[in-house]
């Protein structure tokens, strides 16, 4: 199990290459675009960032920020069950799901963008 330490996102840049760090920014700005009022909670344990309507990981969040060594994964607790017409998602798990970007550009996807708004939705729905 990964050792629980808290962190900002600055020091989870730290932990990726030069250009990743700008697609793991771009990201991030997506997501606040989306929900300006995103608990952002980073677990350095974990190297990731997670996204939510509170601060619990499985239960109020609704994507992550990975990055890899050469790609960050947009990740989605939920992904299993999103829509997703242009197929983007990855991942076999029972619930999780990705999508692996490699440039901003492909942050700046429209069914990038989709896939966000419908996790937010959704979460924010369950939660309530």
């Amino acid at each position: 199990m990964p050792e629980t330490k808290i962190g900002q996102f600055s020091d989870l840049l730290q932990l990726a290459s030069e250009p990743l760090q700008h697609v793991m920014e771009s990201v991030r700005a997506l997501i606040f675009e989306i929900d300006p009022d995103a608990c952002e909670v980073v677990r350095l344990g974990e190297k990731a960032a997670s996204y939510g309507c509170g601060p619990r990981k499985m239960i109020d969040g609704y994507c992550y920020i990975m990055p890899f060594r050469s790609w960050v994964n947009l990740g989605f607790f939920q992904g299993a069950s999103l829509i997703d017409p242009q197929g983007l998602l990855e991942g076999t798990g029972a619930k999780l799901r990705h999508v692996k970007l490699r440039a901003v550009a492909e942050t700046e996807q429209p069914g990038v963008r989709a896939l966000v708004e419908v996790a937010y939705a959704e979460r924010k729905a369950a939660v309530r």
